[in-house]
């Protein structure tokens, strides 16, 4: 399988001197499904931004085989599709089609591509017939979807998305896993959902501490039990 993207040795702290990540090195290759889990400040969301340039990296993350830099920045960006945690800061435009279509038409798509790629985009997320709603009055479950049907539309190598199903309510939660696992692309998921994890995911990758600290199996990584709560993840059984 051929690598996506590539880390080596990525170390990154914040202005205020804060590290959050220390020495990562990781690959992923085309058509995998992947975990990033640990506990809240272990650096997943930090190491996210890194996939496509907006928190710089100093050569030390490559997609399809180029180091991400300023000249580059606009083709990593169709090429690692990144969705936010929290899809009002991707949606932004009065209504659905004006947020899909934005992508496209930066890129330089005339009016008929940017019209197929938006009503493509929306059958992929099962929001067919949504163009004409105003983002702001869908539901959390619905702008979630809208939100992965915006980087749909750019057709991009690797669909990188940040706890895609925190704050949904159960039937939510796994329409969009089920949405998710019918989507034929490579897809980096970090959620702290074992369910979402197990489900769609064949290998996960503990992050701690700004560290990867396992990287293998989701069953295995899921089975033991040691692991998982030496690092904020172990599993509420429950009573009885």
């Amino acid at each position: 399988m051929s690598e996506i993207i590539r880390v080596d040795n990525l170390s990154f702290g914040y202005p205020d001197g804060q590290p959050a990540l220390s020495g990562v090195s990781l690959a992923v290759h085309r058509g995998e499904t992947v975990a990033l889990i640990g506990p809240n400040g272990a650096g997943k969301s930090t190491l996210l931004l890194h996939f496509n340039g907006i928190l710089h990296s100093d050569g030390a993350v490559r997609v399809l085989g180029k180091a991400i830099n300023d000249k580059n920045l606009k083709w990593v960006r169709g090429k690692v599709g990144l969705v936010f945690q929290n899809p009002d800061d991707q949606l932004f435009s009065p209504t659905v089609f004006d947020d899909i279509a934005f992508g496209p038409l930066n890129m330089g798509y005339d009016e008929a591509d940017v019209r197929e790629v938006v009503a493509k985009a929306l059958a992929w997320v099962g929001m067919g017939g949504y163009e004409k709603r105003s983002p702001h009055h869908l539901s959390l479950g619905e702008k979630k979807r809208i939100a992965i049907a915006t980087v749909l539309a750019m057709n991009p190598e690797v669909l990188v998305i940040d706890e895609p199903t925190s704050n949904l309510d159960p039937g939510s939660k796994w329409s969009l896993i089920e949405l998710l696992k019918g989507l034929e692309i490579t897809k980096v998921i970090a959620s702290h959902d074992l369910e979402l994890v197990e489900a769609l995911c064949p290998r996960a990758i503990i992050l701690d501490g700004g560290k990867v600290v396992a990287d293998g199996d989701t069953s295995r990584i899921l089975a033991d039990e040691r692991l998982l709560a030496a690092h904020g993840l172990a599993r509420h059984k429950p009573a009885g």
